[in-house]
């Protein structure tokens, strides 16, 4: 029974935040663009190359300081599903990998979000404004 619950709480816990980053993406909507929508439109925003580097460059930054947590989330989930195998559940191990796993999700999520305000940060009013109105809609 404690095993049952618990599966269905990290089941749970997980589409929660799959439903959380999806809302996040509505959130920001017209606010933050990733780089793909940024590279996108490069010519009609008619990006310098400084601005070109300066975004690859973030993004090479970001990918690379998210594989180091990815694979901390992994291990976690791993572990924590083997705990969930057990008979009694341990549970305050499974919360620690629990913890260990969302807390690695979160560093993912604060690096994505800090790539994003940084991309914005590189672009001009106008470019800004060209990607406002023509995400904003989407």
């Amino acid at each position: 029974m404690k095993k049952g619950l618990l599966c269905l709480l990290l089941v749970a816990s997980l589409s929660i935040g799959t439903a959380i980053a999806q809302d996040n993406k509505d959130v920001f909507k017209g606010k933050l663009f990733a780089p793909n929508l940024i590279l996108e439109n490069r010519d009609a925003l008619d990006l310098s190359k400084e601005q070109f580097t300066a975004i690859r460059a973030a993004v090479v930054e970001v990918q690379a300081g998210v594989a180091e947590h990815e694979w901390d989330m992994q291990e976690a989930y791993q572990a924590l599903m083997l705990e969930l195998d057990k008979s009694p559940v341990d549970e305050d191990r499974v919360l620690e990998y629990a913890s260990s796993a969302l807390l690695a999700e979160n560093q993912v999520k604060k690096k994505q979000m800090a790539m994003l305000v940084r991309l914005k940060n590189l672009l001009t009013a106008e470019q800004i404004s060209h990607l406002e109105s023509v995400y904003g809609d989407r």
